[in-house]
C-alpha cells in the first residue's frame, strides 16, 4: 500500500515534525509491522519522495516546488533525516511507494511535478495497459513529452495537465484546479468504459500549485469502498508525550493547520475525521476546507443506505484501506 500525506498549514512546519519525529508518521507506517494495515508485504521499501514549496519567494529560484526523492527505503535514507531537520514550508507533499504499477526508479517516484503544480496518487488504474494508447492521444505533443516514468499515476497527471488551460500558468485558480480534476476522472472512467475493463480503479489523487490543494477520495464503483483518506486540523501539530506521541490541538476557531493522509498519523481518535467515499476535498489560499460530492455514474447520496454500506473487500485486498478504529498507543 502506498501512503501520502499533506501539510498545508499559516505558518511552515519542519519537515521532520511529519516524516521522521512522530511515531506513526507514514514513514513508520512503513516499515513497522505492527502498525501496517497491508499484510501482503512487510514493508513499504520501494522508493519514497518529499515536495515542498520555499517559504519566501525567491526571483532567482523561481516558484517550482523543491523535490527530493529516491529507491531507497524512506526509513533508512541518512539524507532524508538530515533534510528534514532543516527544512522549513508550508505545503508539504509526501509518499511512500510499495510498486503496483511501473518499475523501482526515481521517474516513477511521487510526487509528480510540472511547473508550479504538484501531484501523487494512491490507488491504481484498473488494467492501465489497455487505456494506455488511448490516454496518449488525448494529451498535446507538449504534455505527451511530460511522463518520465512508466506508472499510471504519473500518465494519470498528463491527462490532468491535459484537462488544464494552460499547464505552465503562473497561477490557478481552486476552480481551475477542482474542473481539471472532474475531467480527469471522467476521462479515465470513459476510456474504461470504452475497453470493457469492469475492474473499479483507485483514484485517490492530489495536486497542488502552492496555494490551494485539490484531493480526491475515488473509486470508480457504486458498491465497493475506495482507498482510505482522512483529514485533520486545527491551530498546532506538536508533540505531546517522549516517543513521538503527536496530536493536533484546536486553540480557536482557526484552521492555521490542515492535514490529509491515507492513514491517520496520531493516535488521538478526535485529531480524525474519515472524508466519505467519491468526495473532493479543496483547501483553498485562505485555509478552507470544502468537501464537493464527485456526482457521476458512481454516486450514491449520503442519504441512501448503500453510501453507508459499500463493501471493503476489494480495497482491503489491495492494501489500501485502513481501519475505521484508529489505534491506541498500547496496540503499537
Amino acid at each position: 500500500m502506498c501512503r501520502f500525506v499533506i501539510y498545508k498549514g499559516t505558518s511552515p512546519v519542519q519537515l521532520s515534525h511529519l516524516l521522521t519525529r512522530p511515531c506513526h508518521s507514514i514513514i513508520n507506517q512503513a516499515f513497522d509491522s505492527r502498525l501496517r494495515l497491508d499484510r501482503r508485504r512487510p514493508i513499504n521499501g520501494d522508493g519514497f519522495g518529499v515536495g515542498w514549496y520555499d517559504c519566501v519567494f525567491d526571483e532567482e529560484l523561481g516558484c517550482q516546488p523543491c523535490i527530493f526523492t529516491s529507491v531507497t527505503p524512506a526509513w533508512n535514507n541518512v539524507n532524508l533525516t538530515r533534510l528534514a531537520e532543516k527544512i522549513k514550508s508550508p505545503l508539504v507533499f509526501a509518499h511512500v511507494r510499495a510498486t503496483t504499477a511501473g518499475s523501482l526508479s526515481l521517474d516513477n517516484c511521487h510526487p509528480f511535478v510540472h511547473g508550479k503544480l504538484m501531484f501523487m496518487h494512491n490507488g491504481g488504474i484498473a488494467e492501465f495497459g489497455k487505456i494506455k494508447r488511448q490516454l496518449q492521444r488525448n494529451l498535446s505533443d507538449d504534455i505527451f513529452d511530460v511522463p518520465q516514468g512508466n506508472t499510471d499515476s504519473e500518465w494519470a497527471f498528463a491527462l490532468f495537465l491535459s484537462k488544464l488551460p494552460d499547464a505552465c500558468a503562473s497561477s490557478f485558480s481552486p476552480a481551475t484546479l477542482k474542473d481539471a480534476m472532474l475531467k480527469t476522472i471522467a476521462t479515465l472512467n470513459s476510456l474504461a468504459k470504452d475497453a470493457d475493463i469492469t475492474e473499479p480503479s483507485l483514484m485517490n489523487f492530489c495536486v497542488t500549485d502552492g496555494d490551494t490543494v485539490v484531493v480526491t477520495r475515488y473509486i470508480s464503483s457504486k458498491v465497493d469502498e475506495a482507498a482510505s483518506l482522512w483529514f485533520s486540523s486545527g491551530t498546532t501539530f506538536s508533540e505531546y508525550a517522549k516517543g513521538g506521541h503527536y496530536k493536533m490541538s484546536k486553540s480557536d476557531k482557526r484552521e492555521n493547520i490542515i492535514m490529509i493522509a491515507s492513514e491517520p498519523l496520531t493516535f488521538e481518535k478526535a485529531d480524525w475525521m474519515e472524508i466519505r467515499t467519491n468526495t473532493m476535498v479543496v483547501i483553498t489560499p485562505k485555509m478552507n476546507l470544502l468537501q464537493v460530492p464527485i456526482i457521476d455514474e458512481f454516486y450514491v447520496p449520503p442519504s441512501d443506505p448503500a453510501a453507508l454500506n459499500r463493501a471493503t473487500n476489494f480495497a482491503a485486498e489491495k492494501g489500501l484501506l485502513s481501519s475505521r478504529r484508529i489505534m491506541t498507543p498500547s496496540m503499537a
